[in-house]
């Protein structure tokens, strides 16, 4: 078999994507195990629920700065060194998280842990489109299953391992992943190439402008309990105004914005992912406190029922990724914005009288629609970016993800600040059924131009 020059030759391509595969759902696993054993973390650090909410933002935070920045450093450093170095930080933090003695150093682990993490989805995405190029859709398309509905089993997991040994555990299960995928990528990712014309250009003013709009962006949401905070509103705006017009000046950005306003398709497609995480992180957050709280669930039966948003999306996504091969994207992927509508208004049917079957019902269907959207969003991405950009391009995918984290959560701490009830569950899904109906034109624009006609 011959091997073009562009392409790096792999010694086992099957070994390759399991390496990075595993490495990938370490970031949404630790995103959600770790909600199970908050009431533990709590009461051993005797922390209020501020501290709480700050310990979930903090990994959001960090890992939607980090996941664009490593992606760069990627693209000019190399990628499997930089996957490496990925998984070697998350073993450092998941070794020593556990003995944490207070709440600051395990918040330090935790920001080491998001760091590490960061670095394996843009690293590996650029992985697989720079040394394989036979069906990379369908290999991209699972990692996207991996890097998704990973988080749909951390509820599961942790619950089943806190009960055996305490919140620490949640930790330990990272090592033989860790393991097993470094083993793999040693051996199967092909060396990096050196890059002796490109030299990284720190953008310090810019990263700190973006962590500090996120984190106010994220005060105000979390305030909105107790009303409009119109100080933290006017320091949101004020932020995210000084970081665009200080960012479309720099020759290296952080983000390029000028790049983003340039490409309105590539911009559409983050905007739309962050629709749509708000409505998949919004149910990972909601649904379980409401089937334990309302219908009085153990927590085995909650990770059962939860379980039907991730099996209905990993049993969709090689089915939509043949039909988008053939068919091109739009159809698709309007197939899964409906299909997203009819979830969420079968929401407003669940109520505390609601059969457990139907609730799993309708949860599965959301987990079909979310299987559409991530696949389709995800490849069609791709197709408007260059291989060397893969690395960036994926981070600032990821980004979208964690910012729609925030935002699922913002709405959760507010719906629910009076409590977890059939009328509250009620508004989060109008909320969700508003952001469902908002997806609907935006998959209309970016697709316009790759219908039957235009397959990837």
């Amino acid at each position: 078999m011959s091997v073009t020059k562009n392409v790096p030759f792999v010694k086992n391509q099957n070994f390759l994507i399991v390496a990075i595969a595993l490495g990938v759902i370490l970031n949404p696993l630790n995103t959600t195990m770790i909600t199970v054993a908050l009431p533990e973390i709590k009461n051993e650090f005797l922390l209020s629920s501020k501290d709480i909410a700050w310990l979930i933002a903090s990994y959001f935070i960090v890992s939607a700065i980090f996941l664009p920045l490593i992606g760069k450093f990627s693209d000019y450093y190399g990628r499997k060194k930089i996957f490496l170095f990925g998984l070697l930080l998350v073993g450092i933090s998941s070794f020593t998280a556990p003995l944490s003695p207070n709440m600051p150093f395990l918040l330090g682990m935790r920001t080491i842990q998001a760091i590490g993490t960061s670095a394996l989805y843009p690293a590996g995405i650029g992985i697989v489109r720079s040394c394989i190029k036979k069906n990379q859709n369908r290999v991209i398309g699972t990692l996207s299953v991996f890097a998704t509905t990973s988080a749909a089993f951390g509820p599961t997991i942790s619950g089943l391992l806190i009960q055996q040994g305490g919140w620490h555990v949640i930790f330990y299960v990272n090592f033989p992943i860790i393991i097993i995928s470094a083993i793999l990528a040693a051996l199967s990712i092909p060396k990096d190439e050196k890059i002796t014309n490109k030299i990284f250009k720190w953008d310090g003013i810019g990263i700190i402008l973006f962590g500090l709009l996120i984190s106010f962006w994220m005060y105000f949401f979390q305030t909105l309990e107790s009303g409009i905070n119109l100080w933290a509103l006017i320091g949101s705006f004020a932020l995210t105004f000084l970081f665009y017009f200080f960012e479309k000046k720099k020759e290296e950005p952080f983000i390029n914005v000028i790049f983003l306003k340039k490409n309105p398709n590539i911009s559409s497609v983050y905007i739309q992912y962050i629709f749509s995480t708000v409505i998949f992180f919004s149910l990972l957050l909601s649904m379980p406190i409401y089937l334990q709280s309302v219908l009085m669930l153990s927590s085995k039966q909650t990770g059962i029922i939860m379980l039907s948003i991730s099996v209905f999306a990993i049993i969709i996504t090689p089915l939509a990724t043949r039909w988008i091969e053939k068919s091109g994207y739009r159809i698709p992927l309007l197939t899964g914005v409906l299909i997203g509508i009819a979830g969420v208004v079968l929401l407003l049917t669940v109520n505390h009288n609601s059969p457990l079957y139907w609730i799993f019902i309708v949860l599965s269907v959301i987990g079909l629609s979310n299987g559409f959207l991530n696949i389709g969003l995800q490849t069609l991405l791709y197709s408007f970016v260059s291989v060397s950009e893969s690395g960036t391009a994926s981070g600032l995918f990821m980004t979208s993800r964690f910012i729609g984290n925030i935002l699922a959560s913002s709405i959760f701490g507010v719906m629910f600040v009076t409590g977890v009830n059939d009328t509250n569950q009620n508004w989060i899904t109008i909320i969700l059924i508003v952001v469902s109906v908002i997806l609907l034109p935006g998959i209309l624009f970016i697709t316009k131009d790759k219908s039957a006609t235009n397959t990837p």
